[in-house]
Order: C-alpha cells, then structure tokens, then sequence
C-alpha cells in the first residue's frame, strides 16, 4: 500500500464538516453518499441501501451480494452526537500530531480506514472472502432503528469486525458493557398545598421512593450499575406536583442480571408506592453486553498474530461504553471492537485522531483479513 496522509486527510475533511448527528438526515444522506461513491469506484463492490426509518439511510456493501455466508462483517457508524451548528462553528483542523473535529475519530477515520483497506487489499484475498460492511445511521443513540438489520446481517457472519477507534495507548476492544436506558413518568393528582394537601398524590414523592428504589438494584461487585441521571417535576412550591419524569442509566457485565433489573422495575411500575400515582416506564434504548467467548478469544490470537508481524503495539481493554459489537457478540459471533485508528475525547470538543497511527491501523485491518482468508 501506498499511503499519503495528506490525502487521506483531504478525503476526511468532507467527512467531518458535515453536521450529521443522529436524526439529522440531511447530513446523514450526504455522508451516505459519499461512502457510496467511494465503493462504486471500486471493482467488484455492490452497495444496497438500507432504509432504517427516521434515523435515515444505512449502507450495506459487499462484494459478493449472493453469498449465503459472510466470512468478514465490517461495522462502522455514519453518525455523530454533535447537534446542528457543530461542523461550522468547529470544522476539521489539525497540527503535527493530530486532527480535531466532530466525529474525526468517532467514527468517520474508521468508516475511511475499512475503505483504505478495501482498496488496497490484494484481489485475491478479496476473491476468497465474502466482506459485508454495514454503515448505519443511528448507532450513537442505541441503533434503535438499524439494529434488527445489523443483527440480521449479523447471523450469517463468521467474523466481526468494528471500526471504532482504538484507545488512546492503542488498546483494542474486547469486552463491553451493556447499557439500557429508561424513561420513568409519574402522574400525581394536583392539590393546594396549604388549603387541602391530603387530597393530592405526589409524583416528586412517588419518584423520590423510586430513586432509593433504583439505587438499592446497583451491584458494584459484578458491575451492575443504575444511575438516576434527570429528573424533572413540579409547577410550584405551593402545589402538591401532579407530574415528574426521571431518566435512569443501567450498565451491566451479566446479561441476565439485568433481565433481574428489567423485570424488577416491571413490577415496581404495576405497584406504585402511592396508589394514586401512575407510572409510565419506557425503554428508550438497549444493549447487550459484549463479552468474548472461546470463539472470541481465537480471533484476539489472530489479531495479536497480525499486531506482532507488522510491530505494532497493541493490548485489549473493557470498556463501560456500548457499540454495534454488541448487538453482534450477543448472537454468539466472535466480534472485535476498536480496529479504527488510535483517538480520544470523544463525544467532547477536545476530540482528536492521532494521525501517525493512521497508516498502521489501515495495514493492522487488512492484515487480519488477510490471515482470516488463509
């Protein structure tokens, strides 16, 4: 392969200074557009897009569309966490050692890295594999709307592959958490609190008794967590609150531990505290956890394999935050996180790509394709 960092710089700059968080569909449309033209310039590349509803359009691209198996599956995001406004009031920037801008290294390096490797692959390795790369729209909000069309995919995969970026000491991803993320709602009965307060029915009381609730479910040992992160509620000191709502976090190691948490907070919707008080409870997004299996553990060896022919350091973290891997590690596929360039700050202004680990990343990738085809 033949890298120019200057280059790749000028094919990631489009990328970066376009707002395209989740839902921004205009955006998302026009980075779609661009990873399309990139594969079509490609030979032997087949792009379908996938509609994935109000979080807009996903690409699916491969190179042989009527392979019943996929030996590789490749997963990157197109979208950002970064509201509207963003890319104009920070576009791409760099100096001697890194880039800076919204979704620089989450993810756009790592959708740029797999087409880098793409391109550059040997036409016979390429020949003896089936590769799917799906770009979806929405991961950063939970892949609610392209989920069940990456878990399908998914299923006929041997391998995956996830493009995130690697940590900032070069760390690979094997293992994370899963998150779940709810919307609680309680609707009181309104009194004056000074004329007739006992014929009130408090959601801020209600809400209260849930939070020592919720807080009670946390296991600091085996890593389940709930955190009562918003609350809101109440019109005036001087009336009894008829409304809150609270949004809670669950992080998790043990799948099933948090099916204990979900049916536990089941129950406690069905039998409020107060009977007067009504209770809405909303799952607003899901993960499953990713932890590596024997399968799992096999594909690490490879890539250590690969690491160690080109020098290139690497070691392998757990992290609390989700991604697509886990939508894929739950279905039993061996699945790696962390194959995109080295970055940090992410979801922050002080976001960056570490340019020198660039070229290595992009020849790390096609390595371990390269050993996957052997």
């Amino acid at each position: 392969m033949t890298f120019s960092l200057n280059d790749y710089l000028e094919e990631l700059r489009p990328l970066i200074d376009v707002d395209c968080g989740t839902y921004t569909v205009e955006g998302i449309e026009c980075i779609a557009t661009q990873f399309e033209r990139k594969f079509q310039q490609l030979q032997g590349w087949y792009v379908k897009r996938v509609d994935c509803g109000k979080a807009g359009v996903g690409l699916e691209i491969r190179n042989k569309p009527e392979a019943s198996d996929i030996d590789v599956m490749l997963i990157g995001h197109m979208d950002t966490v970064f509201p509207v406004g963003t890319a104009e009031l920070r576009p791409m920037t760099t100096d001697s050692d890194k880039a800076y801008g919204p979704g620089v290294s989450d993810m756009k390096s790592g959708l740029l890295n797999i087409v880098y490797a793409m391109r550059n692959l040997d036409r016979s390795v390429l020949d003896s594999l089936s590769i799917c790369i799906c770009m979806n729209p929405d991961e950063e909000t939970g892949s609610l709307d392209s989920v069940d069309w990456i878990q399908a995919t998914a299923k006929q995969a041997k391998h995956v592959l996830v493009a995130e970026a690697a940590r900032a000491d070069g760390g690979l991803v094997k293992a994370r958490k899963g998150m779940a993320r709810y919307k609680i709602t309680f609707d009181g009965v309104a009194a004056h609190a000074g004329n007739e307060p006992e014929k009130g029915h408090s959601a801020i009381t209600e809400m209260a008794n849930w939070i020592l609730a919720i807080n009670a479910m946390t296991n600091f040992d085996s890593g389940t967590t709930l955190n009562v992160g918003i609350v809101s509620g109440g019109a005036g000191a001087n009336i009894v609150p008829e409304h809150a709502e609270a949004i809670v976090d669950v992080r998790f190691w043990n799948n099933g531990e948090y099916d204990d948490v979900d049916t536990e907070l089941t129950a406690l919707s069905q039998q409020a505290f107060d009977a007067g008080v009504c209770i809405t409870l909303e799952r607003e997004a899901y993960k499953p956890s990713m932890v590596p299996s024997e399968q799992t553990e096999a594909l690490m060896a490879l890539v250590e394999q690969a690491a160690d022919e080109l020098d290139i350091d690497i070691n392998w973290k757990e992290v609390g935050g989700g991604s697509d891997a886990n939508n894929t590690a739950i279905l039993g596929v061996p699945t790696l996180d962390g194959l995109g360039p080295i970055g940090a700050g992410f979801h922050s202004d002080q976001e960056y790509l570490l340019l020198e680990s660039i070229e290595p990343r992009i020849r790390l990738l096609m390595r371990v394709i390269e050993k996957i085809a052997q």
